[in-house]
């Protein structure tokens, strides 16, 4: 069971300085309007964030029909990936990136081609809940998620939604308990991106066939066995290779229980 609370807490409340400044090509005036500058969680998505930002620019633009106008965004020529959660869109990019970092807001000319539509929350909210589904699979062979009822459902929603952590925690912390303390989950849930493009997953059990339990190490092994030199970033660190996979996907998952794991060679 997640029990240091701490550690859980230090990772809900990390934040990114963002600057975001209406494309320049978009803007209907010869006075475009000023940057709009935000704190944004690193576990949250920026649908669910970037209200305000619509608000601050979509004014500006060249359109009758501004309603209509889907927004999007992108850094350094790159459209960013809504469905991946903000903190792993920073990892990525990390080595590009300096902040506050500096993203480009469009209402034009949508990427068809690199991005899924996301017209409002509750689409964010359904591919949440997919996430959450899958990671429960992988855990608990779906167990937990089918037993939980619709206001547990809303309540882990709400709780990113609204940035609570008590409230989310309160209904995660069932997802994060091990049925046998021994063994731990089923398999580990987790994604290692090698580009913004690629991602791998694999079923990688928590504890050898002794029984003793298996590290970052041991994954990075499963997952990559012709590369000796990896490293990981998750949440903007660097976790030691010998943390157990266990306490990693109890503390380091993501809302949607998965571990994030952007790696590079």
């Amino acid at each position: 069971m997640a029990n240091d609370r701490e550690v859980l807490r230090e990772i809900w409340d990390g934040k990114i300085p963002v600057c975001f400044t209406l494309d320049s090509e978009e803007i209907c005036e010869l006075q475009g309007p000023d940057p709009f500058y935000l704190m944004v969680p690193r576990l949250s998505y920026f649908p669910l964030c970037t209200d305000k930002i619509r608000k601050h620019f979509i004014r500006h633009i060249q359109s009758d029909s501004k309603q209509e106008h889907e927004m999007w965004l992108e850094f350094n020529g790159i459209p960013l990936k809504w469905h991946y959660p903000i903190g792993v869109l920073l990892d990525i990019y990390s080595n590009d990136v300096e902040l506050p970092w500096n993203i480009v807001v469009h209402f034009d000319r949508f990427p068809e081609n690199v991005l899924m539509h996301c017209q409002n929350k509750e689409v964010v909210e359904a591919y949440f809940l997919s996430c959450i589904k899958e990671a429960d699979v992988l855990k608990h062979r779906g167990q937990v998620v089918s037993s939980m009822q619709k206001k547990d459902h809303n309540q882990l929603w709400s709780g990113l939604l609204n940035d609570k952590f008590d409230q989310f925690w309160s209904v995660n912390r069932k997802l994060m308990e091990a049925s046998n303390i021994e063994e731990g989950f089923k398999y580990i849930p987790f994604r290692c991106y090698t580009s913004e493009d690629k991602y791998v997953q694999k079923l990688v059990k928590p504890v050898n066939e002794e029984g003793q339990r298996k590290t970052l190490r041991h994954l990075l092994n499963e997952v990559f066995p012709d590369n000796e030199n990896i490293t990981v970033f998750t949440h903007g660190i660097t976790p030691p290779l010998e943390t157990p996979l266990q306490w990693m996907s109890e503390h380091l998952s993501y809302p949607d229980n998965f571990l994030h794991l952007v790696v590079t060679s």
